[in-house]
C-alpha cells in the first residue's frame, strides 16, 4: 500500500486532550465523537476504523485483544490497534509520539501495540 503517515482513530474512553496533542504537532487524528461513532460497540468502532484505514488507540485491553484474535482467524484486516494503559492526556500523547515519528502506516498494519 506503500502509507507512510499512520492516521489515529481514538475510541471513545481515550481523552479528546490527546487528539489536540497530536493534531498541533501536525498528526491526523480523530475521535470516536468526530467520526458520529459514540455509542457504538468495539467491534464497530475496529470496524469502522479499518474501513478508514486508521489506527485505533484504546484503553480497552481484554475486548480489543480479542478482537485482533478474531481479525488474525478470519484474514480479516486493520490498520493496527494501539492499546494504552490509563495516563494523563499528556504522556499518551508523548507515547503516540514515539509511535508516530518511529513506524509507518503499513508497518502497523494488523498489528497490536502496547504503551
Amino acid at each position: 500500500m506503500n502509507r507512510v503517515f499512520i492516521e489515529l482513530y481514538l475510541d471513545e474512553d481515550v481523552n479528546v486532550v490527546v487528539r489536540e496533542l497530536l493534531a498541533a504537532s501536525g498528526f491526523d487524528v480523530v475521535t470516536a465523537r468526530d467520526a458520529g461513532q459514540t455509542g457504538r460497540s468495539d467491534a464497530e468502532q475496529l470496524a469502522h476504523a479499518a474501513s478508514q484505514g486508521r489506527t485505533i488507540v484504546t484503553h480497552n485491553r481484554v475486548h480489543f485483544e480479542s478482537l485482533a484474535s478474531e481479525y488474525f482467524t478470519t484474514g480479516q484486516r486493520h490498520a493496527g490497534i494501539i492499546i494504552a494503559v490509563q495516563r494523563p492526556p499528556q504522556q499518551i500523547a508523548q507515547r503516540l509520539l514515539a509511535i508516530l515519528n518511529h513506524i509507518t502506516a503499513d508497518e502497523m498494519e494488523n498489528q497490536v501495540r502496547y504503551i
